[in-house]
Order: structure tokens, then C-alpha cells, then sequence
């Protein structure tokens, strides 16, 4: 259990996952993912890792790939109807899956399997069947459908549709125990009560938290470009995890990390005892590399990355600011200006668009980037201007 409930917001419910460890039944463990795009990231591992603790444990994996429901859009988190994809673009993109995946799982004990295989033999008939089972006033218990109803934002019919389809799935692998992300609970919950309608124990829910993307504010998403994809080269990979703040830090150990937690506890003391964070954060950013390109990727990726910075390393007795930001953190032409090295947001904007400017050695390329509050980075505009700017929040 103690395995099982790392990283978990919610297990619902506990006493009745316990039973079911304690019969020594082989259990059948279920995550759902939608094909929207062709690369998974570091916050889709979240839930990988999880299913990895149960192979761990002996039960058998379900990696669903919802190239049905896909279709549908999930409207999980949406204030505005989510454009469905082809059937081609779903295709494409599952078919990429399959590989990624087995970075981290087991192929051996991993049964890959596609809603289609069922909803695409499905009748108009037994869809209205399947629709009969949940009232409207049911699905707007859900948050997402319930703001955009009581903000006159529109709801399509076809979305009503997404959490009976990923409910149903449950029926149809008979899951005991269904893992997704805290914005899937309500889906989760549903697929329970659709497991008793149709004479089945229902599955027990694990709830995961959502993985924040490098800005450290918003949820990890390609869309809003502050993801890790785990095809990204492995010199890309290091960089960016050695660009998260050091708060951050210890979310991606707590969550993406194989580290038994008892040594990462050890490391937060290392880091509260005076070692440079920077030395602990080469650790997750080598593990990671390593997990999906090898250890020799992982040790080169991290001496290239020491060159780098030592080709811009920033002179000695350089100015040190403390600036007070946002939950949301600052952006970074406040940040230029906060700290001098602009005189005005204007010219850090166009010192960015220039190529001027670089964090921590690494070029930036948009005037719209976030700095995360917690965070600590060198800062550098032009050839001479260094300033080591840390953030926290007002």
C-alpha cells in the first residue's frame, strides 16, 4: 500500500482496494489515454509510473488508448467545445504510443487494447441504451459542464457522450481499478456506477495529481509549450529539466522519479544543509534522460550541458535581486526590468527578439516567457550584463 499510495491524491476507495490485495487476486489495472497528439510528455508518465508500481506488484496492465473516444474530445477542463480529430489523425497518433510507453512499462505484462474494439461495434440502438443510464442533471454535476452551462457557454450533445464512453470501457475490461488524472474523477466514478448496472464489482478509482509544466504554474500541455515530450533529444530533455525552479524540483522527484522515497528525503536534507540545488536537480534530469534514451545518453547529455554553461558562465560578483511576483510568476521582460539589466519592458523585448538575452546560458526566444516564482537563474542581456534574480511570492 505504501507503493500504491505514492504520489495518489485519492484512492476511493481505500478499504475496498485493501480487500482486494488481501485475497491475493491478480488484479486488472486500467488507465485511458486519448491520441490528441503524437508525443506523450512527462506529465502522461505520471500515470505510466503508477501502472509501473502495479506490474511491480504482480497485477496485469491495461493501457487503453481511446482512439474512440479520441473522436469525442475530452471535455475534461474545458471552457469551450474541444475541435474532434479524424479518424486518421487518432490512428497516427496511437500508433506512436505503443512505443513510448514501453520506455517505462513492461511489454510483457502490458495488454494494449483500443476502445473502438467495442464502441466501434456498438449499435445507434445500444448507445441510446447506454445514454439511458445517466441524466442531464447527473453529467452537470460535473465542474466543467456545470460553469460553462451557468456561463451560457455552450455544451454539445456528443460531449455528454465522453464520460459514458470512458465509464463503459471500464465494463468492458471489467477493470478493478481504474488510475487518471484528478480532472478524470468524475469519468472514473461514473465507470463505477456503470460496472454495478451491468452486474459487475465495481472498480476502485485512483485519482493522480496533474503534473505541472515548466512554468510551474499551469498543467504540463504541448499546447501551452511548457512540456517535457519523452522523444525529446536527450540534450533538449536535460536542459529543460535543469531549467524548472528548485521548489518544482522536488514535485518532479515526488512524481516522476524511481528514487525510493526515503533517498529522496535524504536529498532535500542535503539541499537544507547547504548543497547547491543545482547538484541534486543533475540527478532527476540524468534519470530521466536515462529512462528513455539509456545511461550513456544521460551521463553525455549532462557534459554538455556543464560545457554550455561554462562557455557563458557568468563573471564573478555579479548583482543579486530579490523580486517579489505573482502565484503565477513574473514575466521575464519584468524580470529584465526589475533587475536593471533594461530600462524598460520595450527593451527587453526587443533584446529577446534580438537573441540577446539568456537564461542560465540558454537563449531565450519569447518575450512571453514566465519565470516560476521560487525559482533562481542567472540572467544575462548582451555580452555584459549579469544578474542572478530569484523569485518568491508576494
Amino acid at each position: 500500500m505504501d507503493l500504491i499510495r505514492r504520489g495518489t491524491v485519492e484512492i476511493l476507495l481505500e478499504d475496498q482496494l485493501d480487500d482486494l490485495l488481501r485475497a491475493g487476486k491478480r488484479l486488472r489495472v486500467k488507465a485511458g489515454f486519448d491520441p490528441t497528439a503524437p508525443d506523450l510528455h512527462l506529465g502522461h508518465t505520471v500515470l505510466l509510473n503508477k501502472l509501473r508500481h502495479f506490474q511491480q506488484l504482480g497485477h496485469e496492465v491495461l493501457f487503453l488508448i481511446g482512439d474512440f473516444t479520441g473522436m469525442i474530445g475530452d471535455p475534461s477542463g474545458r471552457n469551450a467545445t474541444r475541435k474532434p480529430l479524424t479518424r486518421d489523425e487518432v490512428i497516427e497518433n496511437a500508433r506512436t504510443y505503443e512505443t513510448q510507453i514501453y520506455k517505462i512499462l513492461d511489454p510483457e505484462h502490458t495488454l494494449v487494447m483500443f476502445n473502438s474494439s467495442w464502441m466501434g461495434e456498438m449499435q445507434a440502438a445500444d448507445l441510446i441504451r447506454l445514454a439511458a443510464r445517466q441524466t442531464v442533471a447527473r453529467m452537470l454535476e460535473r465542474d466543467d459542464f456545470d460553469k460553462r452551462y451557468r456561463s451560457r457557454h455552450p455544451i454539445a450533445i456528443h460531449e455528454f457522450l465522453y464520460p459514458l464512453v470512458q465509464g463503459y470501457d471500464s465494463v468492458a475490461t471489467q477493470a478493478d481499478i481504474e488510475l487518471g488524472g484528478t480532472d478524470q474523477k468524475f469519468n472514473m466514478l461514473v465507470g463505477r456506477e456503470l460496472q454495478k448496472d451491468f452486474g459487475q464489482a465495481p472498480q476502485v478509482v485512483i485519482t493522480m495529481p496533474i503534473l505541472e509544466g515548466l512554468d510551474g504554474v499551469q498543467k504540463m500541455s504541448k499546447s501551452l509549450d511548457n512540456y517535457i515530450a519523452v522523444t525529446d533529444a536527450p540534450n533538449d530533455m536535460f536542459g529543460k529539466i535543469m531549467s524548472v525552479s528548485d521548489d518544482l524540483m522536488w514535485r518532479y522527484f515526488e512524481l516522476l522519479s524511481f528514487r525510493p522515497e526515503s533517498e529522496v528525503g535524504e536529498l532535500k536534507r542535503d539541499v537544507e544543509g547547504g548543497k547547491n540545488p543545482r547538484d541534486i536537480k543533475f540527478l532527476l534530469a540524468r534519470e530521466m534522460v536515462a529512462r528513455f534514451h539509456g545511461e550513456q545518453a544521460g551521463r553525455e547529455a549532462q557534459d554538455a550541458f556543464i560545457a554550455q554553461f561554462q562557455r557563458h558562465q557568468r563573471p564573478q560578483d555579479i548583482p543579486v535581486f530579490q523580486l517579489a511576483c505573482a502565484a503565477g510568476g513574473m514575466l521575464i521582460t519584468h524580470v529584465l526590468k526589475g533587475s536593471g539589466l533594461t530600462k524598460s519592458t520595450s527593451e527587453a523585448i526587443r533584446m529577446i527578439q534580438q537573441g540577446a538575452v539568456r537564461i542560465d546560458g540558454e537563449r531565450v526566444s519569447s518575450p512571453e516567457k514566465h519565470i516560476a516564482p521560487g525559482s533562481r537563474h542567472v540572467f544575462q542581456v548582451g555580452k555584459r550584463k549579469f544578474a542572478e534574480v530569484s523569485l518568491e511570492r508576494a
